[in-house]
């Protein structure tokens, strides 16, 4: 009951209250355009949904700041930010020194390993021998591409796709033999009836390629603002509100780092 009151609260802070009920205007929550369950996804009604829409309900209402929720293209994001179309990226952005260049992250707010969907019943062996000849679909412009390109390149043929779902289904359809992503949200495809043939074929532990921490985006002149959801993070961390809010989403610790 609690933390239907607490997330109850943080909802109509979200959508309700005046802006002069807080300190400043509204902070723009940039989330990519496509589905991405269980972390973000729009319902037939327009509504946001998911764990990252949650948490940032519960920052949002931390900061004593009002929130909206912009659906922008996933590769579209950082730009979005830097030109102050949004004013924090939260849509399960891996934190990489690539990115550090341009934006500030705050501290990880979950990580998760990668893995490869293919097939069910069909063997894939992580080595270069093992992937040749392999068609493999990725979504464009994220870590999971520039890994899968450094290490298979040029034994494997990989396809792009501006979205994951469009890779799913690609995979669906069979003109790929495997896609390559996050591995939470592979699972959570394959609840779906269209991937009953479908299984995860081979995991890559967090950290093995390339860093998998998941941190929300910021522009680096607003240090203020990174500091005060940084500290909004780690205190849901600390009394419990961010297990009482990934529960619903998640059988494991979604967090997946050492709790300070």
């Amino acid at each position: 009951m609690k933390l239907l009151l607490s997330i109850g609260l943080a909802a109509c802070l979200f959508m309700t209250l005046p802006v002069s009920a807080f300190s400043i205007e509204p902070l723009k929550i940039g989330v990519a355009d496509e589905p991405y369950p269980p972390f973000t996804w729009k319902e037939p009604d327009g509504k946001w949904k998911g764990f990252e829409i949650d948490l940032s309900m519960a920052i949002c209402a931390a900061i004593k700041r009002q929130c909206v929720t912009v659906n922008t293209r996933w590769d579209g994001l950082i730009e979005a930010l830097t030109t102050k179309k949004i004013d924090m990226i939260m849509s399960s952005m891996v934190i990489t020194d690539e990115r550090r260049k341009v934006i500030d992250f705050t501290i990880p707010y979950y990580s998760t390993g990668a893995a490869f969907m293919g097939s069910r019943g069909s063997v894939l062996v992580l080595t270069r021998d093992g992937m040749k000849g392999k068609t493999v679909g990725v979504q464009d412009s994220t870590t999971h591409a520039a890994d899968v390109q450094s290490k298979f390149g040029d034994v494997a043929t990989i396809r792009t796709y501006p979205t994951q779902e469009e890779a799913n289904d690609d995979l669906v359809a069979k003109h790929v033999d495997v896609v390559f992503a996050d591995k939470v949200a592979l699972a959570e495809f394959l609840k779906e009836p269209q991937a009953s043939g479908l299984a995860i074929l081979a995991d890559v532990p967090p950290g093995e390629r390339g860093v998998t921490k998941v941190g929300a985006g910021l522009r680096k002149e607003d240090k203020a603002l990174t500091g005060e959801v940084n500290t909004a993070i780690a205190t849901l961390l600390a009394n419990g509100d961010y297990d009482r809010l990934a529960k619903p989403y998640f059988d494991f610790d979604i967090y997946g780092l050492p709790r300070k």
